[in-house]
């Protein structure tokens, strides 16, 4: 609309409100961030990660996905038995679509009850619940059981791989290979300690209903009962998963999740000289990222956070906040402040604008000023158009 238009359509009764355009218009005008201060614990100096026999490493903080302690975590080693994270994914995979159940029953191959290694001992032309074969596979690590839920998922092995590594290209795992469904030693079956510690966190988060088979500490099948390789399930409380694998080339490695008042940790163990080896190292990890780090729950999920103008619209303002809870890890101690700074994605805001639209960025800034976490920032709810006289005094201030 022209200028001249404009002001064609405003009536005597409509003149008053130019008196206040100008100092409208100088808000519009107004820096598009705002500043909040929150106390956080945070000041205690961090010692470094201990010093671990491991090849590599990693730590991280499921909540907020901070790596708090790494050794060559990039470097590309066997995975052994933690091969069969990606095969529970994808098993899992299938159960939440319905492709599967976990009363699905499972006929037992030849080829499945033929596999070496370690086994849950299931026998030819028997059928296995799902349920039953996960069992095996995660508590027991017991290939036959693995093979033969692979065969149900993928129609064969081969085919069942080749859903493998597509998985991994979508879950993000740039360093991974898959060569077998069970991690049987194959020269270009590789992974990194920080692609399992994406993997073991998209478990957790993607498929709650299905994490407490990781829990499970002894598993009897056909008379035999098992233990669950990872010890640390009787002796910290706080550790409720996940899996180890070895051999020759791998070395003996763990991947383990706990849970301490709502903070969960993530530890990633390859190549460790020995079995007890991977266990200190893991037992390491946990207690240093409990002893020295927590969570700083900074906004909840939907909180309204902002009530920025929006011109043009029947309400004036909208109701800004995270979609999600914003949760930063912090070193462990009193007497620092996070702050917390509003990036609006353009300015200044108009009508029509929906809900769930992202229109900014929340940083978070250590005492320090330094950013640690961002979010996007979205309406919590819409902000309809105003009427016609309302559109026509904010283009007037816009225009000014």
């Amino acid at each position: 609309m022209s200028r001249s238009s404009v002001l064609a359509v405003l009536t005597a009764a409509t003149l008053p409100v130019l008196a206040a355009l100008v100092p409208a218009a100088q808000a519009a005008a107004a820096p598009a961030a705002q500043t909040a201060l929150a106390a956080a614990p945070v000041a205690v100096p961090v010692p470094p990660p201990p010093a671990l026999n491991a090849h590599a490493y990693m730590l991280v903080d499921f909540n907020t996905g901070q790596v708090l302690a790494a050794k060559n975590a990039n470097d590309k080693m066997p995975m052994a038995s933690l091969t069969k994270l990606m095969t529970a994914y994808i098993v899992f995979s299938a159960l939440k679509s319905g492709q599967l159940s976990l009363d699905t029953p499972v006929t037992i191959s030849n080829a499945a009850w033929r596999t070496g290694g370690s086994r849950m001992f299931v026998n030819p032309g028997t059928q296995v619940s799902v349920l039953n074969l996960l069992k095996g596979m995660i508590v027991e690590s017991g290939n036959d059981a693995t093979v033969a839920l692979a065969q149900k998922v993928g129609g064969t092995q081969a085919g069942f791989v080749t859903l493998m590594n597509d998985y991994a290209r979508r879950l993000g795992l740039t360093s991974t290979h898959y060569e077998d469904v069970d991690g049987l030693p194959e020269p270009d079956h590789y992974t990194t300690a920080r692609d399992l510690a994406t993997l073991a966190s998209d478990i957790i988060r993607d498929f709650p209903q299905y994490y407490f088979i990781f829990k499970i500490k002894t598993f009897t099948w056909d008379h035999i009962t098992q233990r669950n390789r990872v010890v640390l399930l009787w002796t910290d409380h706080s550790v409720d998963g996940m899996k180890t694998g070895y051999t020759d080339a791998a070395g003996y490695c763990m991947v383990v999740s706990a849970l301490r008042n709502g903070m969960r940790l993530v530890s990633v163990v390859l190549g460790a000289p020995s079995w007890n080896g991977r266990v200190s190292d893991s037992q390491a990890l946990i207690n240093y990222g409990y002893n020295f780090y927590e969570n700083e729950n900074v906004e909840a999920a939907r909180a309204v956070i902002a009530k920025p103008r929006v011109f043009k619209s029947a309400a004036g303002f909208a109701t800004v906040g995270p979609e999600l809870p914003v949760v930063v890890t912090v070193p462990r101690g009193p007497d620092a402040t996070l702050s917390t700074r509003i990036l609006w994605n353009h300015w200044p805001l108009t009508a029509p604008i929906a809900a769930g639209d992202n229109v900014g960025t929340l940083l978070v800034l250590n005492g320090a000023g330094q950013q640690i976490d961002s979010t996007p920032l979205v309406t919590l709810s819409a902000v309809p158009e105003g009427g016609l006289i309302t559109r026509l005094i904010d283009d007037i201030r816009l225009w000014i």
